[in-house]
């Protein structure tokens, strides 16, 4: 069964040796040794190690230390010891992911990255930024406005996540259908291996010199290496930033809009579609809504005549479809609340709230949400589900579904959550999708990463063996191998 606190912390004990050793490197004081320093490290946002901690139980594990490296060398010197000794190592930026990415499972080490916080430099005529991996997001994201530009990464968790979070889970930001998602953003980066071996791959517009050794640290969850430095491309602040609101007959009508606006080149930098839940929420008190029930909300960014050139051309398409400019509020609300995470309410209120993201191709949306819907439905005919499309491409969308249990016993709940989860990921490779938009893999995502990937989780593995032997950075996670020791949440 999962430990309860009391009794986690009454079993722990520090090895002071192995404090003593990171201490010479990173100085005692960025040694954290005691218990409830370290228990803030044992879990990151995942829902299922809340639901665990609202119990007065613990999903994972307490890490053995909590090491705070300054810079690259530090963090080089750190992992040379870990390797010495066989510990095992988990990065850690803000602790934002909701995959259980960052949950220690047994005897691991937490490699704070967060006093990595500053941009390197500004690059204008490349367009680049050199930014440490440990930077927070809104103070990256702050400075660049500063200086005239945007990262053009802004996810909902910005307030709360670090530039290296955005690398390591392959992230999406909000504007992520004008500038791409964190991989098609990043030139270049720099991480350490887990022998201690500095990796750099330097920032070049493009390269043609075999596989991709950047991407196999984007998205790698520090799997195969910890991030501490990233090029990204920067963009020119948006002169204008200018939202609209529609109004659409049919959910499909929506989604043939964002389907032939992406077609046809046009970039709006938001392009956000709600089903029948999520629209009544947030639309009650707009007549339009009562025909046209269907809410989408896009916003178009940029300087003249590009601006008003891009919102014509998609607007004529939209009302093609039989899409009707509705009154703002439905923006105005999503922008003044557009880095709140809605979550917490409802977890604090006894719920058992969850998000998953999945993504699809156009042809296959519609019938992929009608049947993940029903089936969730009918798995618990209380439960609340909605869904949005907020990242489109040419090619399809990222699905965004809530599904949320009322208040009952964890006895009935979790089985329950797991059923939901099994259902959504299942129906999605059932229609050829994808299990994972942006949140990432982590831990929780697991079970469906062998269908997900095929013989590619072998090739990963592989490189995995090749360059950890001792299978000692964040070990079990993206559906790789765990180590020995290893705690499963779900049944320990």
């Amino acid at each position: 069964m999962t430990a309860t606190l009391a009794a986690v912390r009454s079993a722990d004990r520090i090895d002071e040796n192995l404090a003593s050793a990171f201490g010479a490197i990173v100085g005692d004081a960025n040694v954290l040794t005691s218990f409830d320093e370290r228990l803030g490290y044992s879990r990151d946002r995942l829902p299922f190690a809340v639901f665990r901690e609202r119990a007065g139980e613990i999903a994972g594990v307490v890490p053995r230390l909590v090491v705070r490296p300054a810079n690259e060398d530090e963090v080089i010197r750190a992992v040379q010891v870990a390797k010495a000794r066989k510990v095992a190592v988990i990065p850690y930026g803000n602790g934002s992911g909701v995959l259980g990415g960052a949950i220690p499972l047994g005897g691991e080490i937490m490699v704070d990255t967060r006093r990595l916080d500053k941009i390197v430099s500004i690059n204008p005529t490349d367009a680049m930024v050199t930014v440490q991996a440990g930077m927070n997001g809104a103070e990256f994201e702050r400075q660049l406005n500063d200086a005239g530009y945007t990262t053009g990464h802004l996810p909902q968790s910005l307030e709360i996540s670090t530039v290296g979070g955005w690398l390591a889970c392959r992230g999406g930001g909000q504007l992520s259908s004008r500038y791409g998602k964190i991989e098609d953003i990043v030139v270049g980066l720099k991480a350490v291996l887990p022998d201690g071996t500095p990796l750099e791959v330097r920032p070049v517009a493009r390269r043609s010199v075999g596989p991709s050794i950047r991407d196999l640290m984007i998205g790698s969850e520090g799997t195969l290496g910890i991030i501490t430095e990233a090029t990204l491309r920067i963009f020119k602040k948006p002169e204008i930033e200018r939202g609209v609101v529609l109004a659409f007959p049919t959910m499909q009508a929506a989604l043939d809009s964002a389907r032939l606006i992406m077609q046809a080149e046009i970039r709006p930098s938001i392009v956000r579609l709600y089903d029948r839940v999520e629209s009544d929420e947030r639309t009650k008190d707009i007549d339009l809504f009562r025909t046209k029930p269907f809410l989408a909300v896009l916003q178009f960014i940029g300087s003249e005549p590009m601006v008003s050139a891009e919102q014509d051309a998609a607007l004529a398409i939209a009302k093609a479809q039989g899409g009707e400019i509705a009154p703002e509020g439905p923006y105005l609300h999503w922008k003044q609340n557009r880095y709140v995470a809605y979550s917490q309410k409802w977890h604090e209120a006894g719920y058992f709230n969850d998000t998953i993201e999945v993504t699809g191709n156009w042809s296959a949306l519609p019938k992929m949400y009608d049947a993940i819907a029903k089936a969730v439905r009918a798995i618990y005919p209380g439960v609340h589900f909605g869904a949005h499309w907020s990242h489109v491409y040419p090619e399809g969308a990222c699905q965004y579904m809530t599904v949320r249990l009322p208040p009952m016993p964890e006895a009935e709940a979790l089985p329950l959550h797991q059923k939901l989860w099994d259902a959504v990921e299942a129906l999605t490779l059932d229609h050829g999708g994808s299990i994972a938009h942006h949140h990432g893999a982590g831990l929780f995502r697991n079970p469906w990463m062998q269908r997900e990937l095929g013989s590619g989780l072998g090739v990963l593995q592989a490189i995995k063996d090749a360059i950890d032997p001792d299978n000692l950075f964040n070990p079990g996670k993206i559906g790789l191998r765990a180590s020995a020791n290893a705690k499963d949440i779900r049944r320990d």
